[in-house]
């Protein structure tokens, strides 16, 4: 049986060049960073170097990346961190109806504390207007987070633009760019972010491995306390093989971008155009064209996207029905729901996301096997043969 991964926007599998970067510190790079003898400043060389190529490909200073467990970890690093140092100024946070879960929820504990947040709604394509940032800022606001791409629907958020907005008003300006970094080309000197999360496993480096992007001179409260790692910003003992295998990740990713970009967007392309020709009922979720190069999520009529995954996975296919954070909730997407798909449509989602390991020998597999579980999964369903 065939074994197709197309589950990218969950996990990516690990660069062969990646692992081959890794191995080495698996056997003879345990030294401590901390410390002063050759094997410290071996693994101490390796993780500057790592910060010099995580940098370099969102346009920043190697000083200004803090390495982090996760996407997640430092979704939270920067809500929480960046609020504490900023009291002061206001206690209001502006963010959207679509973010990743490591935003929205420390930000529900904060209003249980005291802040006041402002959600703002997205069009039907999952879109944020910039206008609508404008409007809701006061002089209370401390900081705006909005996501630079999001992962189930794949829509590319208007960042350059908002972020002349937070920069015009003195904002601390924070983008969830987990699903966007090392996919697509992002410069934050260019869309004047202040704050931007990374996750390697994104960008096909290993996973429980994350970054921090910070503005120098922007003021955040240490979120794990202990040492005087990563400038004192970040305690604990560097995952050294992690933050490795980040960087050389990191460093392939902008090298190749271009590559991967055209060919994995070509290849959701054909499989897009040929699921639209071969089933009908069926819609694409997220912006038509300004989206994540193998993004593509669709709702298919009068059958549950939990069941197309499970008929797919017997015929070697992964899949998702949606982010990874929720995919064992019963429950339709937020982010779906956010743009006003009707809540039966909802619950026939599927997400297919594409990565560099991808072909077209794999999408002729699925075009093959999908329209079959479909018609077969529709003949269960009471709702369709009302409808026939």
């Amino acid at each position: 049986m065939e074994k197709i991964y197309m589950d990218n926007a969950s996990g990516t599998p690990v660069h062969p060049k990646v692992m081959e970067a890794m191995v080495p510190f698996l056997k003879e790079g345990f030294g401590n960073p901390s410390n002063l003898h050759q094997f410290g400043r071996v693994t101490s060389d390796a993780i500057q170097a790592a910060r010099g190529q995580v940098a370099s490909l969102v346009n920043a200073k190697p000083n200004e990346i803090i390495f982090t467990s996760s996407g997640t970890e430092a979704n939270n690093f920067a809500i929480i961190g960046i609020l504490s140092s900023h009291k002061k100024r206001g206690n209001h946070i502006i963010t959207t109806q679509i973010e990743h879960f490591s935003v929205l929820n420390p930000l529900k504990s904060l209003e249980k504390s005291g802040y006041a947040v402002t959600y703002l709604p997205v069009d039907k394509y999952g879109m944020v207007n910039p206008d609508d940032v404008k409007k809701a800022i006061s002089p209370t606001t401390t900081m705006v987070s909005v996501m630079y791409a999001n992962g189930e629907i794949g829509t590319i958020e208007p960042i350059k633009e908002i972020g002349t907005i937070t920069k015009e008003k003195g904002i601390v300006f924070h983008t969830d760019a987990v699903a966007a970094t090392g996919n697509i080309p992002i410069d934050v000197l260019d869309s004047h972010i202040d704050v931007l999360s990374m996750s390697a496993n994104q960008f096909n480096g290993p996973s429980g491995i994350g970054a921090l992007y910070l503005r120098e001179g922007v003021r955040i409260r240490p979120f794990m306390e202990g040492g005087v790692q990563e400038g004192g910003r970040r305690a604990g003992t560097e995952n050294i093989v992690g933050i490795v295998g980040m960087g050389k990740a990191a460093e392939l990713a902008k090298l190749e971008m271009s590559h991967r970009i055209d060919k994995i967007q070509n290849l959701r392309n054909q499989l897009r155009d040929g699921i639209l020709k071969n089933i009908n009922h069926v819609y694409l979720n997220g912006h038509q064209t300004n989206r994540l190069p193998g993004n593509l999520s669709l709702c298919i009529e009068y059958i549950e996207g939990e069941s197309v995954l499970l008929f797919l996975d017997m015929q070697g296919i992964a899949i998702s029905s949606g982010s990874a954070c929720t995919s064992r909730s019963l429950k339709a997407s937020h982010v779906i729901m956010a743009t006003c798909v009707d809540a039966a449509l909802a619950q026939g989602t599927v997400l297919f996301s594409l990565g560099i390991d991808n072909s077209e020998t794999d999408v002729k597999y699925v075009l093959e096997k999908l329209p079959p579980i479909v018609e077969r999964l529709r003949q269960m369903s009471p709702l369709y043969n009302q409808k026939k």
